[in-house]
């Protein structure tokens, strides 16, 4: 007597996202989960740690890793972002690299292309934005980047509109080794709540305030409390180096931060599925950018 087949095995593994800054890694890594687990704007670099989604695809469970985009780094910040950028690609079990189709392989991207081949790890490449690009093009980048690097495969997607984004699915589900999950099957993020809940506050500072305020921002959730009647009250600190920042945040009669404000506490409501009661405070923290503690926070290694 034949006995029944037991279920399929599982898979799981890491998947390393990275790419020139404004790649569109966050997008792509928000479509791929199915939530907003990395912050989005016009302003470049604006993911600085590893950030991990995780997405359930038949009988596989994929751990993305969105990583800070890989650039040329000016100051200490920059070069922390950078290293943990090919830290998280080190360690993963495959590495996507994203390029932008309609800027195709220069500048950072075509720097990062020459720093792949001593990546050992088995490497895909993404083409995103085809939407915007003729397909001549989009082959003669496929050819150049394969002509490079020795990548398994080629996809091309748009992470905006998600075409493509359901085959690169199905391909890391079967490309990643057998092995049980690492997380609960309802969970979307290894990101605690008080990270994300200040990750949500600063994209909403970027996209207000992007054109007046540079990148020297830091956001920590000090007080978070759960309250009788199921809802959280959430205390938060913006950080900034200069008086002359913290009157920017602040805006006209407090018009900014009360916008800001509004925004994140909407957002964080959607997510945690409870109503928010979130306090914003703005402070001077002189030179942050050179706190050791600022960076542990952020779950990167202060570089020397």
């Amino acid at each position: 007597m034949t006995e029944p087949a037991g279920p399929p095995p599982t898979h799981s593994g890491f998947v390393a996202l990275i790419g020139a800054t404004n790649a569109g890694k966050s997008t792509l890594l928000n479509r791929l989960v199915g939530a907003k687990v990395s912050i989005v704007t016009h302003k470049v670099q604006t993911t600085r740690s590893i950030i991990r989604g995780i997405a359930t695809h038949g009988n596989a469970q994929i751990v993305f890793i969105d990583t800070p985009g890989i650039f040329r780094p000016r100051r200490r910040l920059d070069r922390a972002m950078v290293a943990t950028a090919w830290s998280g690609a080190r360690d993963a079990d495959i590495v996507a690299l994203l390029i932008d189709a309609e800027r195709g392989i220069r500048g950072d991207a075509e720097a990062i292309l020459s720093s792949l081949a001593d990546v050992a790890q088995p490497k895909i490449l993404i083409l995103n934005k085809i939407d915007r690009v003729k397909r001549e093009m989009l082959l003669a980048l496929t050819h150049e980047a394969n002509a490079r690097v020795a990548f398994e495969r080629t996809f091309m997607i748009s992470a905006l509109t998600g075409s493509g984004c359901e085959d690169l699915l199905d391909y890391f589900a079967e490309a990643l080794p057998e092995g049980p999950w690492y997380y609960p099957e309802d969970h979307i993020s290894d990101l605690p709540m008080r990270q994300l809940a200040a990750e949500i506050t600063r994209e909403k500072i970027f996209l207000r305030l992007h054109q007046e305020l540079p990148y020297s921002i830091h956001v920590e959730t000090e007080k978070w409390e759960e309250r009788k009647d199921g809802s959280v009250r959430i205390e938060q600190v913006v950080y900034v180096e200069r008086e002359s920042q913290k009157k920017i945040v602040l805006g006209h009669k407090g018009t900014s931060i009360r916008d800001i404000g509004q925004a994140a506490r909407e957002e964080m409501s959607k997510i945690l599925e409870q109503k928010v009661h979130l306090f914003l405070f703005v402070k001077v923290r002189e030179n942050w950018g050179d706190d050791p503690e600022r960076y542990r926070e952020m779950g990167l290694e202060f570089p020397s």
